[in-house]
């Protein structure tokens, strides 16, 4: 219980030294589940998917997802989030080389009002398709680019929203298929007193050249701590997939440790 300014000599100090930091930390746990806050932070997403083919084999993703907000001026700020996956697949029909290395960039800038407007947190902008692939097994081949957008709200420790965005190529090698495709992602979170987060979200692609939807859903459980008196998220959950192409996998584990830079 802290102590009010009248009963103890220096009560007020610990008083905001304690009830500060929580909010803080509650500050912090709300704006994990903000796409397009104002904070740094770097993810660092494992994955682990299997089950895929006809030899039921295995692939590694280590995702790379730094999150950089630049203020703009008092009304606006522009979001930064870069996905750099790095990937070790197992051959999917059990004999073959395996792959590793690194995939296909994506990079959406996000422009998104300082406030909400009317409860609503939105932020729209282009997203990017770099070919960073380190070979052909691992990425498309081609650059592209689209719009892409996110609209969420957050109260009484809830935070639900949609992001969504969509990918045209535009130039690449000529012998790959062209690239359009269209991310949606509807997710829901809730967070506790004690800074647990309990996600729920589907990340769904529709492949429009092939016609074929992939639709894993995603349960997760993280919890912000503080450790050396910086912040750190630990994440841990897993996925089943409701709709893929053939040969994809089945279900998934995932693992993230998130470094948070608050100002």
């Amino acid at each position: 219980m802290p102590y009010h300014l009248r009963d103890y000599n220096g009560g007020f100090e610990y008083w905001c030294s304690t009830v500060c930091a929580e909010e803080s930390q509650a500050e912090l746990a709300r704006k994990l589940n903000n796409p397009v806050a104002s904070l740094i932070s770097v993810p660092l997403q494992s994955n682990w998917d299997f089950g895929i083919g006809p030899a039921d084999t295995m692939r590694y993703t280590l995702n790379i997802q730094p999150v950089i907000p630049i203020s703009l001026n008092l009304d606006w700020n522009l979001i930064i989030r870069t996905i750099v996956p790095i990937i070790s697949a197992e051959s999917p029909v059990g004999i073959g080389s395996n792959m590793s290395g690194l995939g296909d960039t994506i990079q959406s800038f996000f422009i998104s009002p300082v406030e909400p407007i009317r409860g609503w947190i939105l932020g729209v902008g282009p997203v990017f398709l770099w070919p960073t692939a380190a070979n052909s097994e691992l990425g498309s081949g081609k650059w592209g680019a689209g719009p892409t957008f996110v609209v969420l709200k957050q109260r009484s420790g809830w935070t639900y929203g949609l992001l969504v965005n969509h990918i045209w190529s535009y130039a690449g090698q000529g012998d790959r298929t062209n690239v359009s495709s269209t991310f949606v992602q509807p997710f829901v979170a809730y967070t506790t007193k004690t800074y647990s987060t309990l996600t729920v979200n589907m990340e769904s692609t529709y492949d429009w050249k092939n016609s074929q939807w992939t639709a894993p859903m995603n349960l997760m459980l993280s919890q912000l701590l503080k450790i050396g008196g910086k912040p750190i998220s630990f994440q841990l959950g897993g996925r089943l997939s409701f709709d893929k192409p053939a040969g994809g996998p089945d279900w998934g584990l995932r693992f993230a440790v998130t470094f948070l830079f608050p100002k």
